[in-house]
């Protein structure tokens, strides 16, 4: 009887140890993972849910009146000026949204007007950049681009600086819906340094990557 009190109070042990070792080993991370994104992306451009901000450059076309379109960079103000129309509040506007109040404006000119906006060149909001702080060759805030991913966010930063802990990064995410913020681990020198394409990750509008530098 006794022995096998005995026998049992040892499997509980080993049972509680093991729980705990792997509570440590699950532990180690700094953040949940990303999925992993494609190094090649089909989509260049700023995304449909682009939200226009102040020196972005924008080409209007109306169908069948191209005297009526322009191309024209937002005002520091926020607002535009085109043939018929002036000083339209254009920032805090995806290209829908403006391509529509545009409408509004010359269907009081043109009988059912088809108008199009493009953004050209764009800077785009705080909300709208990527912003990379630490230890980076060149830390900078960066316009979002459709489809932008951890890759394309360190080339245009210029990649790690010589002391970088790539491997311990973060990523700071936002959620406007809830107001919650989430911070996810990223593997920036598995990226750059062996090419492990899995450490690649898609971006959103108004992620923050902050890089340490390496304990020595």
């Amino acid at each position: 009887m006794a022995m096998r009190k005995s026998r049992s109070l040892l499997l509980m042990g080993a049972g509680l140890t093991a729980v705990v070792l792997s509570g440590c080993a699950g532990g180690s991370g700094h953040g949940p993972q990303l999925p992993s994104a494609s190094f090649v992306q089909e989509n260049e451009g700023p995304g449909e849910e682009y939200v226009i901000g102040p020196l972005d450059q924008l080409t209007i076309f109306v169908w069948r009146n191209p005297e009526l379109g322009a191309k024209v960079q937002v005002r520091p103000d926020g607002r535009i000026t085109t043939p018929l129309i002036s000083d339209m509040p254009a920032v805090g506007k995806t290209a829908a949204q403006l391509s529509d109040d545009l409408r509004g404006q010359l269907s009081r000119y043109v009988k059912d007007p088809i108008v199009s906006v493009i953004v050209d060149n764009f800077s785009g909001t705080y909300s709208q950049q990527v912003r990379i702080v630490g230890a980076t060759e060149k830390p900078a805030a960066i316009p979002f681009r459709a489809n932008m991913t951890l890759l394309d966010a360190m080339i245009a930063v210029g990649g790690l600086s010589e002391y970088a802990a790539g491997d311990r990064a973060r990523l700071v995410r936002h959620d406007r819906t809830t107001g919650n913020q989430t911070e996810y681990a990223l593997r920036i020198g598995k990226l750059l340094k062996q090419g492990d394409s899995k450490a690649n990750v898609r971006l959103q509008p108004g992620d923050v990557i902050i890089i340490p530098t390496s304990a020595f």
